[in-house]
């Protein structure tokens, strides 16, 4: 019998295409050091969330389900609609760019988006605010809640299984944005379904109430979707075992060196999460990382990677070691957190 060459083996038909890009592919950048690399991560909370609350009956096929985002779930809750046939409202961030704006409204979600504003922080509140406004207009819309609802967890279950198949056995250590605390926090507490010692070790910026840098301002923070200006009850600060403050200029010497380095294209909270593993990395060989890379760069095509002569060399950038928020320092601050709750 005539063997069939590898490359020549048909690749799975996909029914949608949330089917096709959900999955990461997985890419070795250290001895210890593995990328799991996404489109949209979140394609896997709006799936997981939009299927669970049909099933449950909280949603019914043809209602219109809301949300505010700056970019990355929008476009994965306006694909989950088009998948299950219901109506999708974006109050979208300042930051929402118009290749993904244009996805959206083509997918046929109506955008909200907010006026360029001084802060993210003040954009923050008046996409709440915007938000509702709407539900008290039209109570029979969803909101999604994507800062709060626990339902955003229940996607990542799927992503564990594929980073158990595929990872060597022995000591992990997931690093990734926290954000929403959904993407890190369902991914680590599967995995801790089979190994409770999985640690995660979480990125912030500066500026952020979710793990306490609120006091300290990053004149240059444009990293959207990693901190918050007000607290998420998604957030489960006991899933984490360490945390990394970067700035803005730090971040984008891990983005800019990543795709120097390795030939990947990805977002800021991807470059703030690279360098913060290959520190930990070279501390730890004994134990395997693995980064969460939540999006492609190309909303950060013109902040970001059009500077790139301007970026600051990976391999010179190390961070302070802290022991206590309120020693918290730009430009880069680490911190043993040890599954405490927070407040």
């Amino acid at each position: 019998m005539t063997r069939v060459p590898e490359a020549m083996v048909a690749a799975a038909v996909h029914e949608h295409i949330t089917d096709a890009i959900k999955d990461p592919s997985l890419i070795r950048l250290g001895p210890n050091l593995v990328l799991a690399r996404f489109e949209t991560m979140k394609v896997y909370a709006a799936l997981g969330a939009v299927r669970s609350l049909l099933d449950s009956g909280i949603v019914r096929p043809g209602q219109t389900l809301i949300d505010s985002s700056s970019g990355i779930y929008a476009l994965a809750l306006a694909m989950a609609c088009h998948r299950y046939g219901l109506q999708c409202h974006i109050v979208a961030s300042t930051t929402v760019d118009a290749t993904i704006r244009a996805q959206l409204e083509v997918l046929g979600a109506t955008v909200d988006q907010m006026p360029p504003s001084a802060s993210l922080q003040l954009d923050q509140e008046r996409r709440v605010g915007r938000v509702r406004a709407l539900l008290a207009e039209r109570p029979d819309v969803h909101w999604m809640r994507q800062y709060h609802d626990e339902v955003h967890y229940a996607g990542y279950a799927e992503l564990a299984e594929i980073a158990a198949r595929s990872l060597p056995a022995g000591a992990l250590t997931v690093v990734g944005a926290v954000g929403t605390g959904a993407s890190t926090g369902g991914l680590v507490e599967s995995l801790r379904q089979r190994d409770p010692e999985v640690r995660l070790t979480g990125i912030q910026p500066f500026g952020s109430v979710t793990f306490g840098s609120e006091r300290l301002s990053d004149p240059e923070a444009i990293i959207a979707g990693i901190g918050s200006s007000i607290p998420f009850g998604n957030v489960r600060h006991t899933l984490y075992d360490r945390l990394h403050w970067v700035d803005f200029r730090y971040a984008m010497a891990g983005a800019v060196g990543l795709l120097r380095e390795h030939a990947v294209f990805a977002g800021l909270s991807t470059g703030a999460a690279y360098l913060a593993a290959r520190w930990e990395a070279r501390a730890e060989p004994e134990r395997t990382f693995l980064v969460i890379g939540a999006d492609t760069g190309h909303r950060y095509v013109d902040k970001v990677f059009s500077r790139h002569q301007d970026a600051l060399d990976p391999e010179l950038l190390f961070p302070v070691e802290v022991g206590s928020l309120a020693e918290l320092s730009l430009p880069w601050s680490t911190m043993d957190w040890a599954r405490r709750a927070y407040r």
